[in-house]
């Protein structure tokens, strides 16, 4: 059985670089999503929503790896949309006050209806408050510059200030700040942490 590896298919959204911006067209594409607003660091409703994520989505693979389908396939990593009503508190680092939207990106053989039964199935496993609050759409972020982070979230400031200073001589900010996280935070150090930083602009 072949493994797909979405994260090849769209090597030019999730393979960039530390040392160059990279232009990119972001089509649509199907997310299991949620929604949330807090510090990520310390509030409980986020540490539910990535377990909740991550609980379906990889219940979905299992599902379609043992059924008819018989495909294999590779779960997508976390990323997150954020921004704030007051952008100036999310520039100011009040994180309490920051909005976001966790997702992980599903393959186009994962439906609305394999979503559903996914988040039955861990519904009777498992007490997971943030099931109900998941959600399957397609999200297309169109022309956005992206970069690679190496290190700690916290030391992102540089990174993302390049980026828009990049942006802001070729067009205006548009869209929400993304993240997209490479590694597994629980096992890698925090100085090898790779996270992309895309935004979207116009």
């Amino acid at each position: 059985m072949e493994k797909i590896d979405l994260k090849k298919e769209f090597k030019h959204l999730y393979q960039t670089s530390a040392k160059k911006i990279a232009e990119v067209d972001v089509p649509a594409l199907n997310y299991l999503m949620i929604d949330g607003k807090g510090d990520p660091n310390t509030t409980q409703v986020y540490a539910e929503a990535v377990e909740a994520l991550f609980s379906v989505s990889y219940t979905a693979k299992f599902m379609l790896k043992k059924g008819p389908q018989a495909i294999d396939y590779t779960v997508m990593p976390l990323e997150g949309l954020w921004w704030a009503d007051d952008m100036s508190v999310f520039a100011g680092n009040d994180k309490s006050q920051w909005k976001w939207t966790m997702m992980i990106m599903q393959p186009l053989f994962v439906t609305q209806s394999i979503i559903h039964s996914a988040i039955a199935e861990v519904t009777k496993k498992k007490k997971l408050p943030a099931l109900s609050q998941l959600r399957f759409e397609s999200f297309a972020e169109g022309r956005c510059a992206q970069i690679l982070h190496i290190g700690p979230f916290t030391e992102e400031g540089p990174t993302i200030e390049h980026l828009h200073q990049y942006i802001q001589a070729n067009g205006n900010l548009a869209g929400k700040h993304h993240e997209i996280y490479l590694s597994d935070i629980r096992k890698a150090a925090p100085e090898k942490w790779k996270t992309i930083i895309r935004q979207p602009f116009c």
